[in-house]
């Protein structure tokens, strides 16, 4: 199979571990991946603020960055949520061929990472070693739109040396949102003081999930409140092993 890797635009400017990551869990199940240097934005800040028509230059070289590849993988269920969700909406705002052509192409080919393991790979335990304790935040659109329900939970139970603790009020929104966090700063803030509360309670020293921009919210107040937990993508815990344990 041809597999492509869609970095996506926060892991590339700001986390690119967890790419990396990706790639090597991908590579050690036998995967060959592919990254194609052409690959920018999938237009989702573009889209939540209401700037459809700008939006669709994005959605075009989208369809021709990952033409010809039998999947998309990305870390990032906000991104497959767009590609998913919001480019047939696009297709259907406008009488254009070509928008129509990719949303058709890529809504089948585009996985976040967990339901490609799960249900494409037919994976759970993928050989990863974490020995802490950890706590999972389930992203608004990886619940609510990709419905990825127990797969994030399934891949970290079979993590040799793991301990999951459930995360109370683990369906709450942490508050980032994306423009959210923008508009609203002071409301984004108290939800995700909320979730870190959560969070710290559990007694677990690692909060992961399967959205970095849920996490970089997250761990930005963490930090601020110097607190003894890290946030960390669920990519990074999986490709960990004994013989190359996460630092």
């Amino acid at each position: 199979m041809r597999v492509a890797l869609f970095a996506t635009c926060v892991n590339d400017a700001v986390y690119p571990s967890t790419a990396v990551a990706t790639v090597r869990l991908l590579e050690r199940l036998g995967v060959e991946v592919d990254f194609p240097a052409a690959q920018t934005c999938c237009g989702q800040p573009q889209f939540n603020t209401g700037y459809r028509r700008e939006t669709e230059p994005l959605v075009r070289r989208m369809g021709r960055a990952f033409e010809g590849y039998d999947y998309v993988v990305t870390p990032s269920g906000s991104c497959v949520a767009m590609v998913r969700d919001n480019y047939p909406r696009i297709a259907r705002g406008g009488d254009d061929a070509e928008l129509t052509r990719v949303s058709e192409s890529l809504v089948p080919r585009t996985y976040e990472l967990t339901e490609f393991l799960v249900d494409v790979l037919g994976v759970t335990d993928v050989g990863a070693y974490y020995p802490h304790q950890v706590t999972y935040h389930p992203s608004c659109h990886g619940l609510r739109m990709l419905g990825l329900g127990d797969r994030p939970y399934r891949l970290l139970r079979a993590v040799k040396g793991l301990e999951l603790v459930d995360l109370p009020g683990a369906e709450e929104c942490c508050g980032f949102g994306g423009t959210f966090a923008v508009k609203n700063a002071d409301v984004s803030a108290a939800m995700g003081t909320d979730k870190v509360r959560n969070s710290l309670a559990t007694g677990a020293g690692t909060l992961c999930g399967a959205d970095n921009s849920c996490l970089m919210h997250i761990g930005g107040i963490l930090r601020r409140q110097d607190a003894p937990q890290r946030a960390l993508h669920i990519a990074e815990i999986l490709a960990a092993t004994e013989e190359e344990p996460l630092v």
